[in-house]
């Protein structure tokens, strides 16, 4: 008989209390990991079932009575593992559906109606567990016919019909990827399933050794083996005119049916669906734009809300967020600021509507309200491209904005070293900046091609920089501080007269100057991602003008800031530069409190205060009271050094 096993990986959200809470986190990680491996397999045996059904019962009567009993087993245990698995809202529905699926199987009903009746519960599980199950990027399948070559083509054959030099007397037969009757019930997830899982009693092993994506390329390859090339051909012209847009919207649409129920045979539709196997990195450019993503995933949140999903609804609210809306966010500044800013209020007052467990109505209002906000937005957005002028303003205040913060704290840490000849901490705060852009340069390009960096990741990753920055700006700033005065600055040079700073100050420093740009760099590159493709060819050379205009921008600031610093007395420099530290720990605790508030780590509570996030100020509790009290914080050391001064 045939069993499954399955692997799913969780990441674990991070936050600076992540040691103390790592115990009870993993265990819940692995809770969520067993019970994801259980609904898979129910899925990866109901993929059987659609499969090999039509080859076992045929007129009402069994063929095969071994395969028959095969499919029995399959449905039995779809039944009891539906039972074990968390409560969702849909569970009683599906269960019912699996012990309807038992009920017919034992009656030896039609192949067409026992596929139908696998189709929806099949969908029906992975909806309701919310699974994974499309791949994170358009497989490359470049290099893939020399992986199948390696590795499957002993059984397979070179071709993928199943006659390979150890198939012969092999039971059950490897598949054949050119017959049109089986392969036309298997989706491609049902394919990467089989390639990630095996199947216990025959040679197909589970081939955990390759990497997800490399699953995904096989899966494609194999499913596109029966297309020949006329067939591609004929489905790339009909999708350059249009055809299949709206079926296949993206990879998920594409790989979570079988061909037999996307499309009928020889169809339109069919042959753009095995042009796309063939060639999924088509879809990469007929992907949802960020408005039109956001609004699917803010109807898909009161849908989940309104069956009693709030966990769902909260992560899908959290999506039409990060994954959509912020990605032109910038954009949509430059155009009509007042409505991001609105945009930006309502998003965050459904989350907290959400949070709060408000009825579904309420819920349901807001999303509604959000999504005509959104449809102004795409109004004001509207044209096939930005104009150059307003793709080189975009340009240039994305840049400005998001190095602003990094520039005026390097940059006074610099003036420091050169004020006071201390050339040792050079080094150490060139290498820190120099070290995020060629780290974030890396992060980026594996994030791109193989790991596909989420929005909640990203802003965890902004969150959690942002707020050991501003630790570490808060103890160099009280080390400036404390030098303040001619008297404390004299007793430090003859302490350190022929010696460099301390290694620990040194090694802030180059934190510093590593986290300030670091934490920059995944917002920066998506954004500009997003306006390159809003820009169009047309406007590009306005986009590559803006991020010049920018970068000379932030080089005058800084050198400004070098030029006019060091000409001020050693205690007013060391004071103003303490202070512009401190000021700017304050900004770093109010934006990465609202970057953890936002991948939804923390609770958000609207208060009425004014928002400004260009100093770190957001309407937030959550925000607004460690802000106060870093504040108090630096008043109260600013307090402690002028008493132990006088």
């Amino acid at each position: 008989m045939r069993s499954m096993r399955s692997f799913l990986s969780n990441s674990l959200p991070g936050w600076l209390t992540l040691v103390l809470l790592a115990a009870n986190l993993h265990g819940m990680a692995v809770a969520a990991a067993a019970d994801a491996e259980q609904a898979q397999t129910i899925v990866h045996m109901l993929d059987y079932v659609g499969v090999d059904y039509p080859g076992v019962v045929q007129g009402g009567k069994v063929i095969n009575a071994e395969e028959y009993a095969e499919q029995r087993e399959f449905a039995a245990q779809a039944v009891i593992l539906l039972g074990t698995l968390p409560a969702v809202p849909e569970q009683p529905m599906l269960a019912q559906q699996a012990r309807e699926l038992l009920t017919r199987i034992e009656d030896k009903a039609p192949a067409n109606e026992i596929s139908t009746l696998v189709g929806r519960l099949r969908i029906g599980v992975i909806q309701a567990w919310t699974l994974s199950v499309s791949p994170q990027q358009p497989p490359d399948l470049r290099q893939t016919g020399r992986l199948f070559a390696q590795h499957c083509a002993m059984c397979h054959g070179t071709q993928g019909r199943g006659d390979g030099p150890l198939a012969k007397g092999m039971e059950p037969t490897p598949s054949d990827f050119h017959d049109e009757t089986r392969m036309r019930q298997r989706s491609l997830y049902g394919l990467y399933n089989t390639i990630s899982l095996g199947v216990r009693g025959t040679p197909m092993r589970a081939f955990t050794e390759f990497s997800e994506a490399d699953r995904w390329a096989l899966a494609f390859f194999v499913g596109g083996l029966r297309a020949d090339s006329d067939l591609a051909a004929k489905g790339e012209t009909l999708w350059r005119q249009g055809e299949g847009k709206t079926a296949f919207d993206g990879l998920r649409a594409l790989v979570i049916q079988a061909p037999r129920e996307q499309a009928p045979a020889d169809s339109a539709l069919d042959a753009v669906r095995a042009y796309l196997t063939q060639q999924p990195q088509t879809l990469q450019a007929a992907t949802q734009s960020p408005l039109a993503f956001s609004r699917t995933k803010l109807n898909e949140t009161a849908q989940a809300y309104a069956q009693g999903n709030r966990e769902g609804a909260q992560r899908l609210a959290i999506a039409a967020y990060l994954e959509g809306f912020e990605l032109i966010e910038s954009t949509l500044d430059n155009v009509d600021a007042p409505l991001r800013r609105e945009i930006e209020r309502e998003m965050m007052t459904l989350r907290a509507a959400i949070g709060e467990g408000r009825p579904s109505e309420t819920v349901t209002a807001q999303t509604a309200k959000v999504t005509a906000l959104l449809d102004r937005a795409d109004t004001a957005l509207s044209g096939n491209n930005l104009s150059p002028n307003t793709a080189f303003v975009s340009s240039l205040l994305i840049l400005l904005r998001e190095g602003l913060e990094a520039i005026l704290v390097i940059s006074a840490i610099i003036a420091f070293t050169v004020k006071t000849g201390r050339h040792d901490a050079s080094p150490y705060i060139h290498a820190g900046w120099i070290g995020a852009v060629a780290l974030g340069g890396i992060t980026w390009a594996v994030a791109r091609y193989a790991l596909s960096v989420s929005g909640v990741s990203r802003t965890l990753t902004e969150g959690i920089t942002a707020l050991l920055a501003a630790a570490m700006l808060l103890y160099v700033g009280w080390w400036l501080h404390s030098r303040s005065n001619a008297q404390a600055w004299n007793r430090f040079i003859r302490e350190q007269i022929n010696t460099a700073l301390g290694k620990h100050t040194l090694w802030a420093m180059a934190g510093i100057s590593f986290l300030v740009v670091y934490r920059e760099l995944f917002e920066v590159i998506l954004f500009y991602e997003t306006l390159w493709s809003q820009a169009g060819a047309a406007a590009h050379n306005a986009v590559l003008g803006g991020m010049a205009a920018a970068v000379l921008l932030l080089m005058l600031i800084g050198g400004m800031i070098l030029r006019y610093s060091v000409r001020l007395p050693i205690g007013p420099f060391f004071t103003v530069t303490s202070l512009l530290l401190a000021l700017m720990a304050v900004v770093f605790v109010g934006n990465g409190i609202a970057a953890l508030q936002e991948a939804g780590v923390l609770a958000t509570t609207t208060v009425r205060f004014f928002s400004l996030p260009l100093l770190g100020i957001h309407p937030t509790a959550q925000s607004l009271v460690p802000q106060v009290l870093t504040l108090a914080l630096i008043a109260g050391g600013l307090w402690f050094s002028r008493a132990k001064s006088s």
